[in-house]
């Protein structure tokens, strides 16, 4: 019912500064000496997309393309009505279905033109967990799933790797970082609740799945780089993580 997203390649074009080896990517931490050399001082605000038709079911949906629901739709319309109030001056997203609706929501609703989508922003890739529930991945699959409790995505067969997931998520930055290099002050990414833990985790140098963070269906996290002095390592904090307007209401249990 629902088809695969196949991406065309997580290393596009436009980005630089780490070559063409997720191999280099991995090795970056996006700490302050990662943004050394900004103009100006930057905001980042990372979004999950609204609630899709997989989260409404609490199944792990990977790269099945699920479109959002209506829920998903008025969370999108919400997020995208606060966020206007930041005044972005750019947008990107993963182009899977449910984050680029959303992120044309938002867009639209901060008065911006289409968002940029990233390949590099797309969701992990489950393997066979793909289009199960909970409780469907645990009886077909009782071994992986009983590793998967602890180890994450890495005890599953077939699924994406986090070294992968760290080096794509360390590419986005990288463009992230190049808008704001070339004067976005305030930025929004839109992308999904696996790929925002990494996003976030590669902040700290983190290369493990665990500890989880929470990541709701239109939760936003605002990462905030202060510069210091010319060419030096800039002051990099997270004052605001999985923030929920008051309009975007609860939502699912996340699932990836």
């Amino acid at each position: 019912m629902y088809p695969r997203f196949e991406s065309s390649g997580w290393d596009d074009s436009a980005l630089s500064g780490g070559g063409s080896d997720p191999a280099a990517f991995y090795k970056l931490a996006v700490d302050g000496e990662f943004f050394a050399g900004l103009p100006r001082d930057a905001s980042f605000f990372i979004v999950r997309h609204g609630q899709s038709e997989g989260n409404a079911t609490r199944t792990f949906q990977g790269r099945h393309d699920y479109p959002l629901d209506a829920v998903g739709l008025g969370q999108a319309r919400a997020a995208g009505a606060w966020l206007a109030g930041v005044k972005p001056d750019a947008i990107v997203a993963s182009p899977m279905k449910r984050a680029a609706a959303t992120a044309a929501i938002i867009a639209e609703a901060c008065g911006l033109g289409a968002p940029e989508y990233l390949h590099s922003l797309v969701e992990v890739d489950v393997g066979p967990f793909s289009g199960e529930t909970m409780e469907s991945a645990a009886r077909k699959f009782p071994e992986a799933f009983g590793e998967f409790r602890y180890r994450s995505w890495d005890a599953v067969p077939g699924a994406e790797h986090s070294s992968d997931m760290y080096a794509r998520a360390v590419a986005s930055w990288i463009r992230m970082r190049e808008l704001a290099a070339n004067g976005a002050k305030n930025i929004v990414c839109v992308s999904h609740g696996g790929l925002i833990q990494w996003l976030i985790r590669a902040t700290f140098g983190a290369r493990t799945w665990l500890p989880l963070l929470p990541t709701a269906n239109c939760g936003i996290s605002r990462f905030d780089v202060e510069v210091t002095e010319p060419e030096l390592p800039a002051f990099v904090q997270w004052p605001m993580i999985n923030f929920r307007a008051p309009a975007v209401g609860e939502g699912a249990a996340q699932v990836f």
